[in-house]
Parts: structure tokens; sequence; C-alpha cells
């Protein structure tokens, strides 16, 4: 029976690919990797001279067949990702269970990831902690996910692309969540490596007109006490009554204070939450 190997490299600073990750990647038959071209980079670096196969979205499923014939014939095979851990917000799950379905020996190698340096050095609870990957960009699923944010009480840890960074600030402000506490760490092991420690709110300011670039990971701080069991169904629940109050020409504050009654929302939540939808109004229309 052949052997599969699921091998961490390195998230930036090369220093941190271990002895044991470049002695398997030189003895193995094949490495399937995500983008081939900057796994050779690494490849070069190592002096590892196997052949490479691509392996993402587009063409796992028709992988699987071809892997699991070199594992039938005894070949070993090792799956890499672009930088750090497989299968975390990666491709890779159907093979893997493919794999282990049909007997073969899988050996994972540790190494580096993206999670758990961002979780230690955010200051935050490191236990319990929820990883989400990347959220979804729009619609309920969002909603969803920005609902088990808002009321978790776990550190929450994700990531998320440059371009979309400030859109999830945005809805943290909207949602209530000024003054939640989170840390954004972008290129970490990397020359540009930060941590910034803030409010959405204050991360917001701090990264709007700037050019966002980098690999980021988001730590967001636990629900305190008063943020607590925000359903979703009451967080679009109070997001349609306030603007229909708004509509009718009621104030802030009593908009605030008749949504944090009726729904049992926390009233700072609201407030934060309507002064969102103001700003949004006068932009719509002053446009």
């Amino acid at each position: 029976m052949g052997e599969f190997y699921v091998v961490a490299t390195p998230i930036g600073n090369l220093s941190d690919f271990s002895h044991r990750a470049t002695e398997v990647l030189q003895s193995v038959d094949l490495i399937l990797a995500e983008d081939t071209r900057r796994t050779a980079k690494l490849m070069n670096a190592f002096d590892v001279k196997t052949p490479l196969k691509s392996l993402h979205s587009h063409n796992e499923d028709s992988r699987i067949p071809e892997v699991l014939g070199r594992l039938d014939e005894g070949k070993t095979v090792a799956l890499v990702s672009d930088a750090g851990t497989p299968l975390i917000s990666d491709p890779g799950d159907r093979l893997l269970n493919s794999v282990i379905g049909s007997g073969h020996e899988l050996y994972p190698i540790p190494g580096p990831s993206a999670i758990l340096p961002a979780l230690v050095a955010s200051g935050f609870s490191c236990v319990p902690f929820s990883f989400l990957g990347f959220i979804p960009k729009k619609g309920r699923q969002r909603r969803q996910v920005l609902s088990r944010l808002i009321s978790s009480t776990d550190t929450i840890v994700l990531f998320e692309s440059p371009n979309r960074l400030l859109a999830l600030m945005e809805d943290f402000v909207a949602s209530g969540q000024r003054d939640r506490n989170l840390v954004v760490a972008r290129e970490m092991t990397k020359i540009h490596e930060e941590f910034f420690r803030g409010t959405a709110s204050e991360t917001l300011e701090y990264f709007r007109g700037k050019k966002i670039k980098g690999e980021i990971t988001v730590v967001v701080a636990p629900a305190k006490k008063e943020d607590e069991g925000i359903t979703e169904d009451k967080l679009v629940a109070a997001e349609i009554l306030s603007e229909a109050y708004l509509y009718r020409g009621i104030s802030p504050s009593e908009v605030a204070r008749k949504v944090s009654t009726i729904l049992g929302v926390s009233k700072n939540i609201m407030y934060q939450m309507v002064q969102h939808q103001l700003e949004r109004f006068e932009k719509e229309t002053s446009s």
C-alpha cells in the first residue's frame, strides 16, 4: 500500500520549514500543490527534485483516481498548500477522504499555520477558540457568520482578503460591534509583519485609505456579557425595525430605545447600529 503525506509549508519565513518536512518532500514520488509555480520556489530553496502536479478546486475530483492508482502501486504522494497547513481553507479534503477510505496510510507532517501564531499573539483567551476560515462574501450565510461572531464567547480566528477587510469592519460597526476588540495580523513571519490591535471602529479608521496588502488573519475577542445571545434573526429584525422607525422620522436615540425594548437587544448595540444606518442614509441622499 502507498503512503500519503500532508505537509505544512512556511507562511512566509523559509526558516520555519522543518527538517522532517524537507526529507519527506525529497523522498516521495509526487508532490501535489495548489500553485506549482509557488511551490517550485520553495523546492528550489531546499533542493527538492520531486515531480510536481497541481491540485486545486477545479481539478481535485479528476486527480483522485490518478492519486489512488499511484498509491495502489505502492508509490508515495505528498500534499502541500501554497503556505501553511494543507486543507485549512485550501482544497484537498475530498482527496484526503478518498485516500483514507481506500485504506492507505496517511501521515500529517506538522508545521506552520497562520491560525495559532495570530491567536497567541492576540492577547485574547486561547481556550476555547473557534476558527471560521474565510467568511462568506454576502447574503444569508454571511449574516449567519456575523451573528455567530457577535454572540460568541470563544475567541474567533478567521481569514480575510485585503480587499474585503474594510467591508468586514463596516459590518462589525453596523452590527453594533463598534467597540469590539480585535487584532489584525498581516504578513506574519515576513519582512512587513504587522499586528494592529484596537476596536472594530479603530481598525476601520486605521486601514481606511490605505492600500492593504498581504495575507491577513483576524482575531476577534470573546463577546462581552451584554452581547451574548444575539441571534441572526434578532440581528436582522433589529435592522429592519430600526430602519422603519428612522424613515418615520423618529429620533435615533428613541429608535435605539424602542428596538432595544422590543427585541431585548442591548441599547448600546442598537445605538451603534442606528448611527451606522444614519451614515448610510446620508450617503444615499447625497449621491
